[in-house]
């Protein structure tokens, strides 16, 4: 089943065009990667998800159904779950908390705040800290944690490896593959290509907003992946 699928799709802020004319899909229990430069459109894809970029042109589609949207508000409990850019943990919520407000109760699932807690036991012991007093890599944590909380179908993660240490971004990988093995579908929007080659399956390299290259990833090796993105 495909999960989310873009044919043609032009989006843009305002009169600010910046996809133009891309295609991609993600299937269910796949693991697919976006790359591409800072400024290239990446994020731009989630945004269109969201409908915080407007689709002008082209065809979208979610679980099968044509859409405009999924819309912040509902796309918790419409099976879209995003881990954002930057995290976005909520300053004046404990961990606990900011799990919590992931929940859409509604969706039954595997994911609970005592299952979290099992994925990434050091969110358990910090479970009354704010969120934001952890590190980096702990609320990056937290964010994919509080993603999870929804039972989506799909999970998308914008740049999550951003601004932690490599040796974080390792055990970020491991826990996408652990995510993966367990049947969760993944979005992977990322310049990392170590982390790309280790969690993706397939990938679409993005070049001035437009699909410039796709394919899959088993036999690529970590070079030749970074001579097609450098384009």
């Amino acid at each position: 089943m495909t999960l989310l699928q873009f044919e043609g799709v032009c989006s843009a802020y305002g009169s600010a065009r910046v996809l133009h004319d891309v295609s991609l899909s993600v299937s269910k229990g796949e693991r697919v990667a976006i790359l591409g430069r800072n400024g290239v459109g990446k994020t731009t894809v989630v945004n269109t998800c969201l409908g915080l970029a407007s689709m002008q042109s082209g065809r979208m589609a979610f679980l099968g159904r044509d859409v405009k949207a999924v819309r912040t508000f509902t796309a918790a409990r419409s099976g879209l779950s995003v881990v954002p850019q930057g995290r976005r943990i909520v300053s004046n919520l404990t961990v606990r908390e900011n799990l919590i407000l992931g929940g859409a109760p509604q969706r039954k699932g595997r994911w609970s705040v005592d299952e979290v807690f099992r994925l990434f036991p050091i969110l358990k012991e910090r479970a009354e800290t704010p969120g934001t007093a952890m590190s980096g890599g702990q609320q990056q944590m937290l964010a994919i944690g509080r993603a999870l909380m929804s039972n989506p179908d799909l999970l998308i993660l914008d740049e999550p490896s951003e601004g932690l240490a490599p040796v974080v971004v390792d055990e970020l990988g491991e826990t996408l593959v652990k995510l993966a093995s367990g049947g969760m579908s993944i979005l992977l929007i990322e310049q990392n290509f170590g982390l790309v080659h280790k969690v993706a399956e397939r990938y679409y390299v993005l070049s001035k907003g437009s699909v410039v290259e796709e394919g899959k990833l088993a036999g690529l090796s970590m070079e030749t992946l970074k001579k097609h993105v450098a384009v």
